[in-house]
C-alpha cells in the first residue's frame, strides 16, 4: 500500500510499505481523508517541538472499517468514522486521575508516533468513533475542532463574555467557533488578512484585528473592550512568543488565558503582570473522548457547518488549492507551507468509500 512519509525537515516522500493486519482488539481501517496539521506542516518544516524522523504523518482523520470483531460500541464494516489518536500509558498520575490527554507519556499519531497518512491503518476498537452520518471529509474535521473546543472549554466560557482569539489559522477559528458556541463575544486576530477576513465573515464572528502593528494592539483592544480595559478570556492558538505575550497584554484584569499553541521558542517577560491582574493562566492539550462525541453530535445536528473550514477545495491555484489526492501528497505539503498565509485547512483525499 502507500505511505506517505517525512524522512526529513523539507521531504515528504510516498513509500510502498505492507498492509497491516489487525489484532485482537483492533480494527482495520481504509483512510478516506486526512488533514494536514500545523503539527505536520511544523515536522515538515521542523519547527514542531515533538517532530522525530522519519516519520509517517497524519492524525485527523477519517476512515472506513473493513474488518471488525464483535464489540459492544456498535461498529461493524462499512461504517464511516473518526479516531481519537492520543495514545496513553494509562499508568501515569494523569491518567490514574483520568487526564489522559496530558499523559506523562502521551504519543500522538504523526508526532510522537507514526501517524494515519495510509491506505490503511489499525486502531483499538475503543479509539473509534461512530461518524453518524458526517461526510469523510468532514469526519476528518473533527480532531482539530476537538483540540480547539477543549481549549475554549478550560476557560469555562460565560455567556456575553468578550473572547479574543489570537490566530486565524484553523485551529485558532475553530476556537473561535467553539466560544461563539458557548456564547462568547468573539474577536479574531492575526496578522494574515485574507485569512482573518475569511473567518470573521464566514463564521459571524463579533469582530477581528489585524495585528500588522504591535505598538497599536492595545489601541485596538481598548477599543473594542472600553471600560472593561481588556478581554475575559484569551485564547492564544499560534504558537509563538509574541501571540503569547498578545494574549497576557490583551486580557482583562481577573481574565483568563489559554494557551493552545505549540512553539519551541522562549518567551522573556514581565511575569509580576500575572499576579498584577490576577490572571488564570491554562495550558490545553490534545481533547478527551467526550469532546469527540459532543462535537460529532454538534456537528450532525447542523450546528457549524465545518466543510467551511477548508477554503477552497477545488481551486487549481497553488495559493489557494486545498484539497490533494495522495499522489499529490508532496505538493500539498510544499505549497501549504509556502501559501499558508492564503489557506486554511488543507486536506488530502486517500479514497472513496467502498
Amino acid at each position: 500500500m502507500k505511505t506517505v512519509r517525512i524522512p526529513e525537515p523539507g521531504k515528504v516522500e510516498i513509500i510502498e510499505t505492507e498492509k497491516p493486519v489487525a489484532k485482537e482488539g483492533e480494527a482495520l481501517l481504509k483512510v478516506l481523508y486526512g488533514g494536514i496539521c500545523g503539527s505536520d506542516l511544523g515536522t515538515y518544516r521542523g519547527t514542531f517541538a515533538y517532530a522525530g524522523y522519519p516519520r509517517i504523518p497524519g492524525h485527523e482523520f477519517s476512515a472506513q472499517i473493513i474488518e471488525i470483531g464483535e464489540n459492544d460500541r456498535g461498529l461493524k464494516p462499512g461504517m464511516i468514522v473518526t479516531c481519537n489518536p492520543y495514545f496513553n500509558c494509562t499508568k501515569c498520575y494523569s491518567c490514574e486521575r483520568g487526564m489522559v490527554n496530558c499523559c506523562e507519556s502521551n504519543e500522538t499519531m504523526g508526532a510522537q508516533r507514526d501517524g494515519a497518512f495510509s491506505e490503511y491503518i489499525t486502531m483499538p476498537v475503543e479509539r473509534i468513533y461512530d461518524g453518524k452520518g458526517l461526510s469523510p471529509r468532514q469526519l476528518a474535521l473533527i480532531e482539530p475542532f476537538c483540540i480547539s473546543y477543549h481549549g475554549a472549554s478550560r476557560a469555562n466560557i460565560q455567556p456575553g463574555e468578550k473572547v479574543l482569539v489570537v490566530g486565524a489559522g484553523t485551529i485558532g477559528t475553530l476556537a473561535a467557533i467553539a466560544a461563539k458556541a458557548k456564547g462568547g463575544e468573539v474577536y479574531i486576530c492575526d496578522v494574515a488578512e485574507a485569512k482573518l477576513k475569511y473567518a470573521y465573515e464566514t463564521f459571524g464572528l463579533a469582530g477581528m484585528i489585524l495585528n500588522d502593528d504591535p505598538d497599536t494592539l492595545m489601541d485596538k483592544v481598548q477599543a473594542i473592550t472600553g471600560d472593561h480595559h481588556g478581554f475575559d478570556v484569551c485564547i492564544e492558538a499560534v504558537g509563538l512568543p509574541s501571540t503569547f505575550q498578545n494574549c497576557i497584554d490583551a486580557a482583562a484584569f481577573g481574565a483568563r488565558v489559554v494557551l493552545i499553541g505549540v512553539g519551541k521558542k522562549n518567551l522573556d517577560f514581565n511575569f509580576t503582570l500575572l499576579q498584577k491582574k490576577e490572571l488564570n493562566v491554562f495550558g490545553s492539550r490534545n481533547a478527551l473522548k467526550k469532546d469527540f462525541l459532543e462535537l460529532i453530535d454538534l456537528v450532525s445536528g447542523g450546528q457549524v457547518d465545518l466543510e467551511k473550514i477548508v477554503m477552497n477545495p477545488g481551486s487549481e491555484d497553488p495559493a489557494l488549492r486545498s484539497e490533494y489526492t495522495l499522489d499529490e501528497a508532496d505538493k500539498a505539503f510544499e505549497e501549504f507551507s509556502k501559501f499558508g498565509g492564503t489557506k486554511l485547512k488543507v486536506v488530502i483525499k486517500f479514497a472513496d468509500p467502498e
